[in-house]
């Protein structure tokens, strides 16, 4: 049973840090992709950043290049979102995500944490 359990999430001071963790158990996970993606209140949900399987290519919504840093540890089946200078406007539920290598969807999800950044 393929499962995407985030942790890291909670209420922050605009200008202050989290880490999101998420946990994979279920499927392969040194050979898929991993992303996040946010979901605000009354908006649709938008891609964060990316890793690839092996770590090396990685890319970012403008809106957080500078500011936040994705990673992974194969080894624990891990992927992580370094946030930086939080801002109001990063409140949301974050999603990690699963996809197979050389595909563009993202097959597996998780259930999301909350972040709320205070001004």
């Amino acid at each position: 049973q393929v499962q995407l359990v985030e942790s890291g999430g909670g209420l922050v001071q605009a200008g202050g840090s989290l880490r999101l963790s998420c946990a994979a158990s279920g499927f392969t996970f040194s050979s898929n992709a991993m992303g996040w993606f946010c979901q605000a209140p009354g908006k649709e949900r938008e891609f964060v950043a990316d890793i690839s399987w092996s770590g090396h290519y990685i890319t970012y919504a403008d809106s957080v290049k500078g500011r936040f840093t994705i990673s992974r540890d194969n080894a624990k089946n891990r992927v992580y979102l370094q946030m930086n200078s939080l801002k109001p406007e990063d409140t949301a539920v974050y999603y990690c995500a699963a996809r197979a290598t050389q595909t563009a969807q993202y097959d597996y999800w998780g259930q999301g944490t909350q972040v709320t950044v205070s001004s």
